[in-house]
């Protein structure tokens, strides 16, 4: 039997809809071919994150200045599927799949014209100025769960 992380991730179903964050590729994220760079998507899932975070009402920058705490991501497990190319737009889907004590667990996908193009895992872990994973705050998970209730997403 296969371990969950050993799983495609493109069959892995969402828990719920997601949190849509929409994008253009730019030349700056494709090679001279016009295909997007794999790395970059790291950077397109990145950006849906940190929308996620401040669309719940998540001030990261008072987090870390007044709590010491930051988001940093701890594993992320990828699928790339198809390329995207120079102009798609895309929508990147988060959805958060679990609350662990200092760790929030997310299934983003990639998507152009609804097809799959990425499907990524990613496992934040909530760390504090000395490097050291911290519990969550209650207010920040409180947040994600309001968040999430009121959308009726996640």
């Amino acid at each position: 039997m296969a371990r969950p992380a050993e799983r495609h991730l493109a069959s892995a179903p969402a828990a719920a809809p997601a949190h849509r964050f929409r994008m253009r590729v730019y030349w700056e994220d494709t090679d001279a071919a016009g295909i997007v760079y794999y790395a970059n998507y790291l950077r397109f899932i990145e950006r849906a994150r940190s929308d996620l975070v401040r669309a719940a009402g998540i001030d990261q920058l008072a987090l870390q200045s007044e709590a010491g705490l930051t988001f940093q991501v701890r594993r992320c497990e990828v699928d790339y599927l198809a390329p995207a190319r120079l102009d798609d737009v895309l929508d990147v889907e988060t959805t958060i799949e679990d609350l662990g004590g200092a760790s929030i667990g997310m299934r983003q996908v990639v998507r152009h014209q609804g097809v799959d193009l990425v499907a990524a895992l990613v496992r934040l872990a909530c760390v504090g100025r000395d490097g050291r994973p911290k519990r969550l705050p209650a207010s920040v998970r409180q947040a994600l769960i309001d968040y999430c209730a009121s959308r009726g997403e996640c």
